[in-house]
């Protein structure tokens, strides 16, 4: 089994279509999105769409909950972008088309388990809007906390930063670990990394692989139960794809609601 777990995608098409693209060359059986599928970016609709159609399993973001509901916690740029966004999906395409896409996002779980693996968008503790950044590995009674509630291995997004967080409280970036690592027998935290806006510095699109010997719909998805690893090695690799960002920035710039800022942190990767 070959998973492509993608995050955080946010409105970004240009970055979502390049990402897609790669997918496809890397014989990978089905695609999980962890969520934020809209938000900041200017093609939130087109976003939808996409991951309706390409995803086996997607989550329920922040922003995305933020578009469905009143947008708690964000600050002011972030705040309007959801107006926007929310604008947009109430008024573009046919009523069909709109009410698909509000059904879809709707429905949306927040977290979602199958064989050993727990996926979430913010964390294991709190999936929807809990952060945990690299330097939480020197917080150690929160990385006591998230750890308590993993079994084997959890998947997030949310900080836009990837990486890979060990029971040991050490943290691994990508290029740290030449963007492979075979999971064992200790607990981790794994962030995916951002496919339409990273902060790792890296202005790159970034999403995860995960290759095992689990099969598809094998496992507990349907009771929620976990079960032991896989008995083969399961190894992750990171993907960065390079997009063009300054389409998507000129894109922002056009739209009077959405900060500038939004597209400037496009190029800069923070």
């Amino acid at each position: 089994m070959r998973r492509a777990l993608i995050s955080d995608i946010h409105g970004n098409l240009e970055a979502l279509e390049a990402v897609l693209d790669d997918i496809q060359q890397q014989r990978i059986d089905e695609i999980f999105c962890l969520g934020d599928i809209i938000g900041y970016g200017p093609n939130p609709r087109e976003c939808i769409d996409l991951v309706m159609q390409n995803c086996e399993v997607s989550l329920l973001g922040n922003h995305d909950e933020g578009a469905l509901f009143d947008p708690n916690g964000f600050n002011i740029g972030a705040e309007r972008a959801i107006f926007w966004t929310r604008d947009q999906l109430e008024t573009g395409g046919d009523s069909a088309q709109r009410e698909r896409r509000w059904d879809f996002l709707s429905e949306l779980h927040r977290t979602y388990r199958t064989g050993p693996y727990l996926f979430v968008h913010g964390s294991p503790r709190n999936p929807l809007s809990e952060y945990i950044f690299p330097e939480d590995i020197y917080n150690q009674r929160k990385m006591e906390r998230l750890f308590q509630l993993v079994e084997h291995y959890c998947f997030q997004g949310h900080t836009h930063v990837p990486g890979i967080f060990t029971e040991g409280y050490q943290f691994y970036a990508p290029e740290e670990i030449d963007h492979e690592y075979t999971l064992g027998d200790g607990k981790v935290m794994v962030n995916v990394g951002s496919v339409g806006q990273p902060r790792d510095g890296d202005n790159r699109a970034c999403y995860l692989i995960v290759e095992d010997s689990l099969t598809s719909g094998s496992d507990a998805e349907a009771d929620g139960e976990t079960s032991a690893p896989p008995s083969g090695p399961t190894r992750l690799f990171y993907r960065r794809i390079p997009y063009d960002f300054e389409s998507t920035i000129e894109k922002i710039y056009a739209i009077s609601e959405l900060e500038p800022f939004l597209g400037d942190r496009l190029r800069q990767g923070r």
